[in-house]
């Protein structure tokens, strides 16, 4: 894969239109902060100045004994000064915010384009050779009809191609600030049943068993790769922290119009990080007692991204020395 860098330009003036809205709000809203600080101070410096001079004016022996020369102005005619030099004082201060903060945002701007150009890039030139490589897999499927394991293989292949190439496909459109990401109307059991089929060979390879539940059947409305990416991430999380011999569960259930997903594994449990941490991005914990990984990578933290979106939840149910549960819940669409 060849990703053209020399498409980013370096010397970057404009910000993207998907970019250029936040940018333009995080500058007025600092820019604010900035005015709101200085009014404050000005506000306090002339409340100051005017309960001193009230306070002179109602003393006046304390300038008997001083035969300087005075100039003495009607304090009326002070506060007026003071009040006006207060609302010009508070204009420069806005100006200033705004224009210091659209100069502290610009670098964050050039920052956010790249990014968004490289994604891109990267993006468009995977979707060639998926492509590609989808043709191959259909070509060579049509020369072992006569070898059903091997056809069997051949055909999930397809299947993880065609989910890759979707998830090149949602890059692209999130790079582009584009959000039409199609929901469907999806059987929960149905899709858990193909996602735990393409993972139970890699189970196997580590003397792992995945069971599947179905109390009842429900359906939610979500983009169906995003949701075979969440079980497919909350499955393989299970089977990273099971040790070899043990099991991972995978049930669900539906209740007051909710649908709840659980994938349960028999190893250590999480040790030495709060459970609701285990969703952030790269969270990492203690080594398990019983020798499991650390380490949660951007998995989980996906999920929570993917459930979040469709109005759902991820949360870790139970934890323990003897396994760990988490629980994803979406709502139901009839």
């Amino acid at each position: 894969m060849k990703v053209l860098f020399n498409k980013i330009p370096l010397g970057l003036a404009k910000h993207s239109s998907t970019d250029s809205p936040q940018l333009r709000r995080a500058a007025i809203t600092v820019g604010l902060r900035i005015a709101v600080a200085i009014a404050v101070m000005v506000a306090a410096v002339i409340v100051t100045a005017a309960l001193y001079m009230l306070y002179l004016s109602h003393h006046p022996d304390l300038f008997s004994a001083d035969t300087s020369t005075r100039v003495y102005i009607e304090s009326n005619d002070m506060l007026k000064a003071m009040l006006l030099a207060g609302f010009a004082g508070i204009l420069a201060a806005g100006a200033i915010g705004w224009l210091s903060a659209r100069s502290a945002i610009r670098p964050l701007g050039r920052a956010l384009e790249l990014q968004r150009r490289f994604v891109q890039d990267a993006s468009h030139e995977l979707r060639t050779p998926l492509t590609i490589l989808d043709a191959r897999v259909q070509l060579a499927e049509l020369k072992v009809n006569d070898n059903p394991d091997a056809a069997k293989l051949l055909g999930q292949i397809r299947q993880d191609t065609a989910a890759l190439s979707a998830t090149v496909q949602e890059l692209l459109l999130a790079a582009t600030g584009e959000h039409g990401t199609a929901t469907e109307l999806l059987n929960v059991p149905s899709v858990i049943d193909e996602v735990t089929a393409n993972l139970v060979d890699l189970a196997a390879s580590r003397g792992i068993r995945l069971l599947t539940t179905h109390d009842g059947v429900a359906h939610v409305r979500i983009a169906p790769n995003s949701f075979r990416r969440a079980i497919l991430g909350l499955i393989d999380n299970g089977i990273n922290h099971t040790l070899e011999g043990g099991t991972v569960e995978i049930c669900t259930a539906h209740s007051r119009g909710k649908a709840i997903i659980t994938v349960s594994d028999n190893g250590g449990g999480i040790v030495g990080i709060d459970p609701a941490r285990v969703f952030e991005r790269f969270a990492h914990g203690s080594a398990a007692a019983r020798g499991g990984p650390r380490s949660y990578g951007l998995g989980l933290a996906l999920v929570r991204e993917i459930a979040v979106a469709a109005g759902g939840s991820i949360q870790v149910a139970e934890t323990g020395p003897s396994g760990t549960t988490m629980e994803l819940v979406l709502p139901i669409s009839r």
